[in-house]
């Protein structure tokens, strides 16, 4: 394990910790990695079809996107530790998803247990949704960048291991938190293929209604009683997100940890949670002044979901792992540069994606009026070009929550016609290269470097070899209506100290 030193964004004092949940078995003695003796952690396709991607020694297999679907009943038992059959390193190293839903699936069921205790309709409407929530789909990509840092700096055996397994839990339940109140904020009614948590809580208000609806076997519901269930369909999804965040907070105070560690750890915790709010804030405040900005649009990316998504969970493996402050800083740039590339793919997708790969009906950005990167480099370039229909559609389209699919087809079709889409994915390229370099700067494990190459990529969406060859990204791509050089400084549009 390397030494432990201070680094200007990690610090804070050790929170006391209470308990230890064993999650592995007594570890095996440590054997070399070598690419093809371990079957790889499934990476969802960008194209999300699933494919079985090749990899050296084998293939990987189908990504499951809810390996733990569905949630524990309020009166179900707890059956022990959650990773009792697990074959310690190696078997995180083939599954670090089921992993980590295993341990989530035991610690729902002991968090909707105890609610139901307080009332059963606690834990089951309220604790149970969040429960369900949590287990019933997305990625897992946060603490899966997390194992692979830990990985990646010589670690990943005995407590550290456990330690990254419930910090990554911890993620999770934060990721629950923020979609659930994002969904709130932005008035969504789909969530992963399903009802967003509000809309769901206030459909089972209306169907539990003793009242008969309508009048006169109508089977109307009254705009009175909708507006009813919508109110408290919001207001359940505030408890739940506020619930998520406290299960979290709980599971790394519980954490135990070596002192200087355990400083790093909640230092980078502590920052993750309010950069997470600052850039919700920022997004929120876009929205409502129909901010065109793209130092703005940057800010707000970046602090909102860039950290959160990536950064923090690369620093928090190499945290876990006791690394030195050149490779953290080196994590923590990769992390930064392809947390960014993510989000700019996401807004991407949010018009021209599969609505069946996302999850989310196109042009919720759009309608949402989200200020986006995408918007606001559209508006540069038909403002530099005088484009005064790109600019007029812009103005007419973007904040509109009844937009029709043909006026949404005429969004997509002038942010194609600026060059901005072909702009924006040139930029995810340039960032994700950019990134990975600065992994390649990190003195890491070989394997694990690999995989978090791997990881990178799948996230940004790019393929092996786009955006990576000499100069990518630096010429071709004209500037946003900001200036060549501020363009290419994406990556540093937070303003976060500590790379």
């Amino acid at each position: 394990m390397r030494s432990i030193r201070a680094d200007d964004h990690l610090a804070g004092e050790p929170s006391p910790a209470h308990r230890v949940v064993r999650l592995l078995p007594a570890a095996s003695p440590p054997r070399e990695d070598r690419a093809g003796d371990l079957t790889r952690d499934p990476v969802e396709d960008p194209a999300g079809d699933r494919r079985r991607r090749p990899c050296a020694g084998g293939t990987t297999p189908p990504y499951d996107d809810a390996p733990d679907a569905g949630a524990p009943r309020a009166d179900a038992p707890h059956t022990g530790a959650p990773y009792a059959d697990a074959g310690g390193r190696r078997a995180v190293d083939d599954d670090v998803s089921g992993a980590v839903g295993r341990l989530l699936r035991a610690l729902t069921g002991e968090r909707v247990a105890q609610a139901a205790g307080l009332d059963p309709a606690v834990g089951e409407e309220l604790a149970g949704r969040v429960a369900r929530f949590t287990l019933g789909g997305g990625r897992r990509i946060r603490p899966r960048f997390l194992w692979w840092a830990l990985r990646g700096c010589g670690a990943g055996d005995g407590p550290e291991a456990e330690a990254a397994l419930r910090l990554g839990a911890a993620l999770e339940l934060v990721q629950t938190c923020a979609l659930v109140h994002d969904d709130v904020m932005d008035g969504a009614r789909v969530r992963r293929g399903r009802p967003a948590l509000h809309v769901d809580a206030a459909a089972d208000l209306l169907a539990a209604d003793a009242v008969p609806l309508g009048r006169a076997g109508t089977g109307r519901v009254s705009a009175e009683r909708r507006e009813r269930a919508h109110r408290f369909g919001t207001a359940v999804a505030i408890l739940a997100g506020d619930l998520a965040l406290a299960w979290a907070d709980d599971l790394v105070a519980d954490t135990v940890l070596p002192p200087a560690v355990a400083g790093r750890v909640r230092g980078i915790w502590r920052a993750m949670r309010t950069e997470m709010v600052a850039g919700q804030y920022l997004e929120l405040r876009g929205q409502a002044d129909a901010s065109r900005s793209p130092d703005r649009a940057i800010r707000a990316a970046c602090l909102k979901s860039a950290l959160y998504s990536v950064e923090r969970p690369l620093a928090l493996g190499a945290a876990l792992a006791g690394a030195d402050e050149a490779t953290t800083r080196a994590l923590c740039s990769a992390g930064r540069c392809v947390g960014m590339a993510f989000q700019l793919r996401d807004d991407l997708d949010d018009l021209f994606a599969d609505p069946d790969r996302t999850g989310k009906p196109l042009g919720g950005d759009i309608r949402e009026g989200k200020p986006t990167y995408l918007v606001a480099v559209t508006h540069a370039r038909a403002e530099a070009a005088g484009d005064h229909h790109a600019l007029d559609v812009l103005d007419t389209c973007v904040g509109r929550a009844d937009l029709s699919d043909a006026d949404l087809a005429r969004v997509r079709k002038v942010m194609v016609a600026t060059g901005a889409k072909e702009a924006v994915e040139a930029k995810v390229d340039q960032l994700t290269a950019q990134g990975l370099r600065h992994l390649d700067s990190a003195a890491l494990e070989p394997y694990a470097a690999g995989r978090l190459r791997e990881l990178m990529r799948a996230v940004a969406g790019t393929r092996p070899g786009s955006g990576s060859g000499p100069g990518s990204g630096t010429g071709s791509v004209r500037a946003e209506g900001a200036g060549p050089a501020r363009a290419l400084r994406l990556a540093d549009g937070c303003g976060v100290t500590g790379r």
